[in-house]
């Protein structure tokens, strides 16, 4: 069973994490997980989709899915706990107003109590609430609201606005805002930059770097990784003993740091093992070996009685100690072997569910003056046949209302589209795999895949070939998913049949940072035209082809 030990003092108590394991569903999905995260320090889990980055955060902040098993420890040390979900829920008639004032109602209630505490009588009690006011700066909870909203992006926002009616982008914006103005002692942040541009994250770098309490975040966001983080936890599997199984490896430094450290980390792993394993089958040899002393056959040099007896008794010596001596090294290295590396998951690449059709000459997607009211300013663009195109822009610029209509999905209200006798195919921005409820509730991985690409092309193409999902997760319920192996998912099921035009709405949500990098890499060589739509800064950073911005 899983304790806590909560404390009330604020801010400055580290977060201690000792022996966490984790089981849901029957699916063991963390194993001995101990770390610790000091005040004012950021730490970035990382691993692959399904690792349990989001269940480790949901386990500190004892949000668990019922049924949930768990086992170890848990500091808190403070009993104020945030919590930024990857699907945060919202009250769709709820304002944006009344959202806004429940995140800082505990800020306006200290403020409330330092006035009932101005006896001066009770010095004690004046002194703990103005101690407290002190701690959320409740004086500048009004200015700090403006400027939150500044910063995300939200201050155009009327005040009034249902929160059912705001895009899910603004939901996501407004869940980050009434996190930071709550301010909790211990911050937990699950992908907090899936929906930020570059103004909204340059807002929450600058807060996190002032935050007094411990900070644990989970992020793809590599660029957001390599300013924040000052160490990173990987949960993917680490180098323990054989017949062990969890633990983590902690890496100093930012994720440019870790890239490198990581390799060297495997490399060594994969050496130890191999060198371990070459000795354990010299030291067995040499268990067998050593019952035989001298050369078998061989007459000793004397045939008398006495020396037989001599010589006898020496050899058995000789046996025994050399017996006990590999016997007791091969105990001890058995004891101590390092496991098999675990085998990696290689992305397949975009095509490897098969070829894309020979573009045409010529442009294939021409748009002019596309646009559509309220959400996309008129735009023209020409694409041919193997082009490349990143779309850049701030949130509420258009990216994905164009993605939308160049993907047929979305009517454009004025302005001409043609699209050249050429496919499409359109990964969205969230996950768009059906409601596993609607398709059955055991309805495992390998199913859906099916049932959404048809049966003959997935004999044809098989959910392995893509390197995307596991083997041993093909037949896990869709429902027990990460948001992140869902949309791997998603990702099959468009590359089974690869369209010619490829249109991909912020690609790196929710996806491992090792198959975001894989992702990016294929772009270049994929035989169709390429739509990307991003704000991730380390993508642009690093873009070769045709750039448009919003």
């Amino acid at each position: 069973m899983l304790s806590f030990t909560p404390s009330t003092s604020a801010n400055t108590t580290p977060l201690r994490i000792d022996g966490l394991s984790v089981q849901i569903a029957g699916t063991r999905v963390l194993t001995d997980i101990s770390f610790t995260v000091s005040a004012g320090q950021c730490v970035g889990l990382i691993g692959e989709n399904g690792s349990g980055k989001s269940t480790l955060l949901q386990a500190v902040h004892g949000s668990l899915p019922t049924g949930a098993t768990t086992a170890g420890h848990i500091d808190t040390g403070t009993s104020r706990i945030g919590l930024l979900h990857q699907q945060a829920p919202s009250a769709p008639d709820e304002t944006v107003a009344r959202a806004l004032e429940r995140a800082v109602a505990e800020q306006r209630r200290v403020l409330v109590d330092l006035d009932s505490a101005s006896d001066p009588y009770d010095a004690d009690a004046y002194a703990a609430a103005l101690d407290r006011a002190e701690q959320l700066d409740v004086w500048g909870t009004d200015a700090r609201i403006a400027a939150t909203l500044v910063g995300l992006g939200l201050s155009r926002v009327a005040p009034d606005t249902p929160t059912g009616e705001l895009s899910g982008g603004e939901q996501a914006r407004l869940s980050l805002a009434r996190l930071l103005l709550n301010r909790p002692d211990i911050l937990l942040l699950d992908e907090p930059t899936n929906h930020l541009d570059d103004a909204a994250t340059d807002y929450l770098v600058s807060i996190l770097s002032e935050w007094k309490g411990p900070v644990l975040f989970a992020s793809h966001d590599r660029a957001f990784l390599d300013e924040v983080a000052s160490s990173l936890v990987d949960l993917d599997p680490a180098p323990t003993q054989a017949g062990t199984v969890g633990g983590v490896t902690r890496y100093t430094g930012n994720y440019s740091d870790y890239l490198i450290a990581r390799r060297e980390v495997r490399d060594r792993w994969e050496r130890q093992f191999r060198d371990e394993q070459a000795e354990l089958k010299r030291l067995r040899a040499g268990v067998r070996d050593s019952h035989t002393v001298g050369h078998p056959g061989a007459a000793p040099r004397t045939e008398g009685r006495i020396a037989k007896k001599f010589y006898g008794d020496r050899n058995a010596k000789v046996v025994s100690r050399r017996v006990s001596d590999s016997r007791s090294r091969l105990e001890k290295l058995e004891e101590t072997q390092v496991r098999r590396p675990t085998e990696e998951l290689t992305f397949a690449g975009l095509t490897a569910g098969g070829r894309v059709r020979e573009p045409a000459d010529g442009p294939v997607v021409v748009a002019s003056r596309l646009s559509v009211d309220g959400r996309l300013a008129p735009v023209s663009l020409t694409l041919n046949g193997t082009g490349k195109l990143l779309v850049t822009g701030p949130n509420g610029s258009g990216k994905s209302t164009l993605l939308s209509v160049l993907a047929g999905v979305l009517p454009q209200d004025a302005g001409t589209l043609t699209v050249a006798g050429v496919r499409t195919g359109y990964l969205t921005q969230e996950v768009t795999l059906p409601d596993p409820q609607d398709r059955g509730p055991g309805r495992t991985v390998e199913r859906t895949y099916r049932d959404l690409v048809g049966d003959d092309v997935a004999e044809q193409v098989p959910l392995s070939t893509f390197g995307l999902i596991h083997p041993r997760d093909e037949s896990r319920r869709l429902a027990e998913l990460s948001p992140g192996m869902r949309r791997r998912v998603t990702l099959a099921v468009l590359l089974a049949d690869p369209p010619e035009v490829l249109l991909l709405d912020e690609p790196d949500n929710h996806l491992s940072l090792a198959l975001v990098t894989a992702l990016e890499k294929a772009i270049p060589e994929y035989p169709g035209a390429v739509v990307v739509a991003s704000h991730d800064r380390w993508l642009r950073q690093r873009w070769a082809g045709e750039r448009l911005a919003l």
